[in-house]
């Protein structure tokens, strides 16, 4: 069942009106009503005329509701942009958007101010966040499994993967009130959106027209910035986790064979995942370039880890695990202790290496991923890829199916990881090219410069958006994803990415993690005590001051002396740099009063 895609809302004093309308301006036989004093629900009411003081806005879906102290307030789209097409299904990313107030309760003076503070962070992750949606493609699942979804749920939302789901909470309301009035059917107003990447090119090659895509999905489960959401939790979900799919969509019978749904299109899907080591660590914030490693004792990590993965091998079968961090030195606990959940576990089913990537690769050896490739070869042959012949009208045969999947991980799940997921994408479409005919048994596309700079650049893209979505900056190593070689001018922008997300991640990010949690799981208790303040001590607060002003003194004296220096000149700037190594000195032992922690819901490891 697909969704309406055009509607207008009316807000008046009282109501707001939900109406959709027709490509021709009129409108639909259904509407729903939304009482603004309590919040109420009515579908398909006697449509009531406009009057003049209503506003009037031409709206795309409903993103969801959120309450906050003025009560609650419906997120709804403006503005959309079209990013591609699947099976004659538009893919949309959300352009624009607005958020208006249900309740007209007043405020006090303070709650206004606290108020103004929840929707900044409501406004910063509406901003930041990559939504994506489709009225009639169900966008949260892989083609496969959307191949394999049973055909008695009719409707998409119904359907959708929960994982990726990334409005789903904000969207109870109407899945509530749907469950609970049976004879109300609110189905083509609840609009699954998706967060990540995604990216559709034209290509050709061997004057063979295709389309080549890339999907992201990131799941709502333990999502946040980087310090501040690591490994695993109770239920077997991690942090910083990613389902990736390249897609390929041709015509049937490139490859010279008779199609058994002539005019039709041939699909092609392979999907790999990343995310976090499933054990309880951290990386405690003190202000330091690299922050302390913490690796809990916790009883349930054997079985949070068994979660995990029995739950991984449920979706997508065998795992292939590359783990790509240092076997050595800040980094070298964690492979133990990865490799110690491996051996227990002592699963048949999966199938672990620890590739230490910066060992293989240094000097800018950066061919040696192939040695990643040749390990998990034959495993990689078996796993295949998903295959399927759709015709004009819809139907779909299915060809072939990927039985196992790679899951790679880093510490961060982001730059070696994206470099990696990227090398094992190119190995496995040149073969898909080969199996429809658009590139010849020999050939490989990497001799074909255009589709080359093509492939790379949309990997490079989807690591910036990943990146960005959780380190607040783009990745490193693109320049190697984008050209193929690691260059001094990429290595130079990978040190400004490092300062800045140093910066973000230590001043900034606890803001950031608010915002994820404010639209994801967050309740605000208006009756509750607020709790976006700075409670740290006035002293603590005053201490960075010190530092400019020490430097001016400095600097001032030096440059700016009355008569040339003497002793009391040196003896005054000397004074001034004790100052600032002592200020220096009480910061960064006391670190982790400066970091921007998240407020919310505060991170247990500040203690």
């Amino acid at each position: 069942m697909a969704f309406h895609t055009n509607l207008k809302l009316y807000t008046s004093a009282d109501i707001f009106t939900l109406e959709p309308y027709t490509n021709d301006g009129s409108a639909a036989s259904e509407n729903v009503v939304i009482e603004r004093s309590s919040g109420a629900i009515r579908v398909n009411s006697p449509a009531s005329k406009a009057s003049s003081g209503d506003e009037v806005l031409n709206i795309y879906g409903v993103i969801g509701f959120i309450r906050l102290l003025l009560g609650e307030y419906i997120i709804v789209i403006t503005e959309r942009t079209k990013v591609g097409q699947v099976s004659g299904h538009d893919i949309f990313k959300v352009k624009d958007y607005r958020v208006l107030p249900l309740s007209r309760n007043n405020l006090t003076q303070t709650q206004i101010g606290e108020e103004a503070s929840y929707l900044s962070l409501l406004h910063a992750h509406l901003q930041s966040a990559n939504l994506h949606f489709s009225y009639g493609y169900e966008l949260t699942h892989t083609l496969q499994r959307q191949s394999e979804l049973k055909d008695n749920i009719q409707h998409i939302w119904e359907r959708a993967d929960e994982r990726f789901f990334w409005n789903k909470r904000l969207q109870s309301k109407f899945i509530d009130h749907a469950a609970s009035n049976k004879d109300q059917d609110l189905s083509k107003f609840i609009l699954p959106v998706m967060n990540g990447f995604v990216e559709f090119k034209s290509a050709e090659i061997n004057k063979k027209p295709f389309t080549f895509a890339l999907f992201s999905r990131r799941s709502r489960h333990r999502a946040g910035t980087r310090y501040f959401s690591r490994g695993v939790d109770a239920e077997g979900n991690v942090s910083n986790f990613n389902e990736t799919e390249q897609i390929v969509i041709a015509d049937a019978g490139q490859d010279g064979s008779a199609s058994s749904l002539p005019g039709g299109q041939i699909i092609l899907s392979h999907v790999q995942t990343r995310g976090s080591i499933p054990i309880y660590w951290a990386q405690i914030n003190n202000i330091k370039y690299t922050p302390k490693l913490k690796i809990f004792d916790n009883p349930e990590t054997e079985n949070s880890f068994r979660k995990h993965f029995e739950t991984q091998k449920a979706l997508y079968g065998p795992q292939l695990i590359a783990n790509l961090i240092n076997k050595g030195g800040y980094e070298g606990p964690m492979g133990v202790a990865f490799q110690k959940q491996i051996d227990i576990l002592n699963d048949p089913q999966i199938k672990y290496l620890h590739f230490d990537f910066h060992h293989e690769c240094s000097k800018m050896r950066w061919h040696r991923v192939s040695l990643l490739l040749d390990y998990f070869q034959e495993d990689l042959l078996s796993q295949g890829y998903f295959k399927a012949e759709i015709s004009k009208e819809g139907v779909e045969k299915v060809e072939k199916k990927q039985t196992s999947v790679v899951r790679t991980n880093c510490m961060d799940c982001l730059d070696r990881t994206n470099v990696v997921q990227s090398v094992v994408a190119r190995w496995t479409l040149n073969r898909q090219l080969r199996d429809i005919g658009i590139l010849g048994a020999d050939e490989k596309f990497e001799i074909f410069d255009e589709f080359e700079s093509l492939f790379r650049n949309i990997w490079a893209d989807n690591a910036d958006v990943i990146s960005c979505a959780y380190s607040g900056t783009g990745a490193l190593k693109t320049d190697f994803t984008r050209t193929g070689n690691r260059t001094k001018a990429g290595a130079l922008q990978d040190l400004q990415n490092s300062i800045v997300r140093y910066v973000k991640n230590n001043f900034l990010d606890g803001n950031r993690q608010d915002a994820y949690d404010l639209f994801l799981k967050y309740d605000v208790n208006p009756s509750g005590s607020y709790p976006l303040v700075d409670k740290r001590s006035l002293e603590i607060k005053a201490l960075p001051a010190l530092v400019p002003l020490s430097i001016v003194m400095i600097f001032g004296s030096i440059i700016f002396p009355k008569n040339s220096l003497n002793t009391t000149s040196i003896l005054f700037i000397s004074f001034w740099i004790a100052v600032l190594f002592y200020v220096l000195k009480l910061i960064v032992g006391n670190g982790g009063s400066y970091v921007n922690w998240p407020k919310l819901i505060p991170v247990p490891q500040k203690a």
